[in-house]
């Protein structure tokens, strides 16, 4: 059954963007960043909260466009307005079935891209079964924390630890829920 894979960059204080959305601290090439771009192309589907799909806007993406072309693009949101004939499906119905309903679909890994609330809502549920941190050798004392305000604490199995020249540590976990 494919894996939902939240695969994210992240500063060593647990943050995946500064103040007002600042990324500009984080890599954009490099080993880590072509590392990443790799395993971008291993993934058939992507989903994301609606904060993550705006956050491109920003970056010259516009309403219904896909970030990730090559992917199912997916918004989890019950407040955008996407164009109709956009290249982006909206789901603004229960997360949990609709999750469900695209693990037995796929037949490649889902990619959880971006994070914060959404993320910590998919934690909440048990549906994230990898995490890839890219942690960047920064601080940013605030921001858009990892899993925004979850509590959950899923028992993590460390599957590969790299590290890179710049700094940059790789980290892979398995995350198994514990036995009630």
């Amino acid at each position: 059954m494919p894996s939902i894979i939240y695969d994210v960059a992240v500063s060593v204080d647990g943050y995946i963007s500064g103040p007002d959305g600042d990324i500009s601290g984080f890599a954009h090439e490099g080993a880590v960043v072509d590392d990443y771009q790799a395993r971008l192309a291993t993934y058939g589907i992507a989903i994301m909260g609606r904060h993550t799909y705006e956050f491109g806007y920003r970056f010259g993406l516009t309403p219904g466009q896909n970030p990730y072309p090559h992917m199912d693009t997916i918004v989890f949101s019950q407040s955008i307005a996407l164009p109709a004939d956009g290249d982006v499906r909206v789901i603004d119905g229960p997360v949990g079935p609709a999750l469900q309903e695209l693990i037995e679909r796929s037949d490649t890994p889902i990619y959880l891209c971006g994070g914060g609330a959404f993320a910590g809502a998919l934690l909440e549920l048990g549906f994230i079964d990898v995490l890839r941190l890219k942690r960047a050798p920064i601080l940013l004392g605030g921001g858009v924390s990892l899993f925004g305000a979850s509590k959950a604490a899923p028992l993590l199995t460390c599957l590969e630890t790299r590290p890179y020249d710049n700094g940059y540590l790789f980290q892979e976990y398995r995350l198994d829920r514990p036995a009630d």
